[in-house]
């Protein structure tokens, strides 16, 4: 939910208010990247000096602090809270456009990178390796690359014939 200038206006004093007032989109975007660390870091410090305001004026109210001495320590803390608000707003728009600027840069120097590399890679002469021997070139025949089988050719048919003699001994007894 927005906030209107006018009630930022009647919240923060002229030299507050200018400041806030750059926060905002049409001025937030014409705004230097230095400007805008800038401007967050006086907002920080506003929204902390608010806060820290508040805080003590509740530790009065709760009795946990003694005042210090001005009328204002029992006022209520209404506007100040609100000031606080619009320091925090102001200073979440300027930590938004820091984050879309560091993003930009960021695109940008990918795609420079990605330049440079398509760049490089359309310099380099291209490696092409020789296709070998082939048959127009009279190529010799490849030796067989396959290993030797474990078993000699005498033994193939062995077990085989090794189950054949013993049924033959089987049926010679008569069973």
């Amino acid at each position: 939910m927005g906030v209107e200038f006018a009630a930022e206006r009647r919240l923060l004093s002229e030299e507050e208010f200018a400041p806030v007032v750059s926060s905002h989109y049409p001025e937030l975007e014409a705004l230097s990247r230095e400007d805008l660390v800038s401007l967050a870091r006086w907002l920080r410090g506003q929204h902390a000096r608010a806060r820290d305001i508040v805080r003590g004026r509740r530790r009065v109210y709760r009795g946990k602090a003694e005042a210090r001495g001005t009328a204002n320590e029992t006022a209520s803390d209404r506007g100040l809270t609100e000031k606080k608000q619009v320091f925090a707003r102001g200073l979440k728009r300027v930590n938004a456009r820091l984050t879309a600027l560091r993003a930009e840069a960021k695109r940008e120097a990918a795609s420079a990178a990605l330049r440079e590399a398509l760049a490089r890679r359309q310099a380099a002469t291209p490696h092409h390796p020789a296709a070998g021997t082939t048959a127009a070139a009279e190529a010799a025949a490849k030796g067989n690359r396959k290993r030797r089988g474990i078993i000699s050719g005498g033994r193939v048919g062995s077990v085989s014939q090794a189950g054949r003699n013993a049924q033959a001994a089987r049926d010679a007894r008569g069973c």
